[in-house]
This record gives structure tokens, sequence and C-alpha cells, in this order.
């Protein structure tokens, strides 16, 4: 009885090294597909595409480089890693007193009433002290007034009292120098 040949070689030396070779590419080939499915789980979150990325690594090594080529450039742990980094670094801002416009992203201080660069209405005055309040607010913490109810003294008022105030003033300056 004639050995089996492999590609028609019949010596054994030789035929023992290209069983070694076949043996050594199908462990690697079986490799790559374990390579391919581990790295698809810390890659991809969704189950479906983890299994497709393992099938197509059943095409010998042609799947394996075509998954290479298409997965996602970053690991599930570093994605999420990095959000909350920059939800770390948004909370040390937000303590900071570090606040954008919610309408152009420009830089503003917890108590501008308006965004200085776009000019829209970020928070109203109290009507008793005049100082910021948060829309949720129901009470001024400053001075402790009621945020739906008026106060004695409105800015209106105030604008007035100021008004007549600075008319006085260049009447009282101008008569010491005429």
């Amino acid at each position: 009885m004639l050995p089996f040949a492999i590609f028609g070689i019949t010596n054994s030396a030789l035929r023992l090294a290209v069983e070694l070779v076949i043996l050594f590419l199908v462990v690697i080939w079986f490799a790559l597909i374990y390579w391919t499915y581990a790295d698809a789980r810390r890659r991809i979150a969704d189950p479906l595409l983890i299994g497709c990325a393992t099938l197509a690594s059943g095409f010998p090594y042609v799947g394996t480089i075509v998954y290479m080529i298409v997965r996602p450039p970053e690991y599930l742990d570093d994605v999420r890693e990095r959000e909350l980094e920059m939800q770390a670094a948004e909370a040390r801002l937000a303590e900071l007193g570090y606040h954008l416009c919610p309408h152009c992203d420009y830089e503003v201080e917890k108590d501008f009433l308006r965004c200085p660069n776009c000019m829209r209405k970020l928070k109203d005055p109290c009507h008793a002290c005049g100082r910021p309040l948060d829309p949720t607010w129901k009470v001024c913490p400053f001075c402790e007034a009621e945020i739906g109810i008026p106060a004695s003294r409105t800015p209106v008022a105030r604008r007035q009292r100021r008004r007549v105030e600075s008319t006085e003033q260049p009447a009282a300056e101008q008569s010491p120098t005429t």
C-alpha cells in the first residue's frame, strides 16, 4: 500500500514538513478566529455584530484582515473612561464657577443676567435686591423675597431714582465751578 501523498509529495521528510506547516497554518487560523472574537467583545457592544465579526473570521485569514480594517478604533472601556473623565472635568469646572452660555457657548459668570456675546437673557433679576435668580427658585436666597410677588422697590422705581440723582449731581457740580 502506498503512503498518502499531500500535494503529490512522496518523500516522507518533505511530507512531514508540509504537514507541520499546514498544521501550523490551521492553528494560526483558529487562533485568529478566537482573537477576532475576543477583540470584538472589547470593542463592540452589540452581540450580533460580535457574532458577525467572528463568523467573518471563519474565512481563512481574509476575514480577520477585513475585521481589522473595519473594527472600531477604541475599546469600550476606554470610551467609558474618557466619558467619565469628561464628566468629572465638567463637574470641576462647574465648581470653579465656569459656565457657558447655553445659546452660543460663550464663557459667562454665574451671576450674569445676559450673555455679553449673544445678548440673550440667562437669568431674571430679583425684584427686591436685583441679584440673578435661577428660574427654578421660589424664594430669593439673598433677600428672602418671594419670586412671584414684586417687592415695594421695583427695578423701574430704582432706575427712576437713579435718573433723578444723576440729573441732580451735574447741577451741584456746576455751581461750585461757576
